[in-house]
């Protein structure tokens, strides 16, 4: 069965108990697709978190606070809010080290910008900084399965072959989003004002990231779809096929 580390949010954040929720259900995604989560809190020794990372078979960065702007030059407004300098050092090192190795790995929201600046992008710290932006923090006056808008998804792309499809309608629970895509990224969704609601990495075996909430739509199939992949991505026997080709 194959472990998938989930990142979690500290025990201070101001949001944490709509932050818990949603790492539940990123577990219950995980279950469900035939993997055994794996928490992995934010404030572990390097040394420690490198054995914890050694141990999985797959990765998901989760949502949460901001990232904070300093790490892609910038400096903060007030929009920008949860900033935890220990989580971000957490998951910088996390998503490196899966780059690195290949070991799949897969970012929902945050987890989509924290990518984004470990590979050296930057990030719109509000929306609002992107001409015609439309709205895209629905939460508190709307649940997180509120389908806000749909997503034009780039055909041939990794994405576009586990979900089938080429556009679907997307919950949007985020007021920051990518301002500069890094290299290796590529960007292969975007909302209908061309904010990147996706990214993936071509020479990866397993590298996305979304901008929306899947876990909180356990229902829709394009959810279990991206869950699975990552599941079936994650197979100790096909890491072992990887780490031997790679020889």
């Amino acid at each position: 069965m194959s472990r998938i580390g989930i990142t979690l949010h500290p025990l201070t954040s101001p949001d944490r108990a709509e932050l818990d929720l949603l790492a539940s259900q990123i577990a219950a995604g995980v279950i469900t697709a035939g993997g055994a989560p794996v928490m992995i809190p934010p404030d572990l020794d390097e040394t420690t978190l490198y054995a914890r990372f050694a141990d999985l078979d797959g990765l998901i960065l989760s949502g949460g606070g901001d990232v904070d702007p300093a790490r892609y030059g910038m400096t903060p407004i007030p929009a920008v809010g949860g900033v935890d300098v220990q989580r971000d050092q957490t998951e910088l090192l996390l998503a490196r080290w899966a780059l690195e190795t290949g070991k799949p790995l897969f970012g929902i929201c945050r987890g989509l910008q924290l990518l984004n600046v470990a590979c050296g992008g930057a990030l719109y710290r509000d929306i609002s900084e992107h001409a015609g932006a439309l709205r895209h923090a629905y939460y508190p006056n709307y649940p997180h399965d509120y389908l806000a808008h749909s997503i034009t998804i780039t055909p041939g792309s990794r994405l576009a072959t586990i979900l089938g499809a080429t556009t679907i309608a997307v919950n949007s629970l985020h007021h920051q989003a990518c301002r500069i895509v890094a290299s290796p990224l590529r960007a292969v969704a975007f909302a209908p004002d061309g904010i990147v609601e996706a990214v993936e990495v071509a020479e990866h075996p397993f590298a996305l990231a979304v901008q929306w909430h899947p876990e909180a739509l356990p229902q829709e199939k394009a959810s279990q779809a991206l869950f699975g992949a990552l599941v079936s991505a994650s197979s100790p026997v096909r890491q072992t096929a990887f780490i031997a080709g790679a020889h």
